[in-house]
């Protein structure tokens, strides 16, 4: 009875899903006529990485008129609150 309780526990953990943090990315951006320039920061859903974000944010940002110029990192919750009053109007739009 001890072993099919621990197999069944065992098993419980193997189907669940295991939940990968949370990624985010920095990021400047611009359109043209006139010239505007924003830094922002937006949540990534593929691979945390630069050129995973890079794939992501050029159209999100395009659908809206701005180009991606730089993804500056990648970085996870932690790296939010020290971001979120230098992206402004721009923290999680994208």
């Amino acid at each position: 009875m001890k072993h099919l309780i621990l197999i069944t526990a065992a098993l419980a953990l193997l189907a669940a899903p295991l939940h990968a943090a949370d990624c985010y990315a920095d990021y400047k951006a611009k359109r043209n006529d006139p010239l505007k320039l924003h830094y922002g920061v937006a949540r990534i859903s593929g691979a945390c990485n630069v050129n995973t974000a890079r794939a992501e944010l050029a159209p999100r940002l395009a659908a809206d008129g701005w180009v991606l110029l730089n993804v500056l990192s990648t970085f996870d919750d932690s790296g939010l609150n020290g971001r979120k009053s230098s992206a402004g109007n721009f923290f999680l739009r994208y």
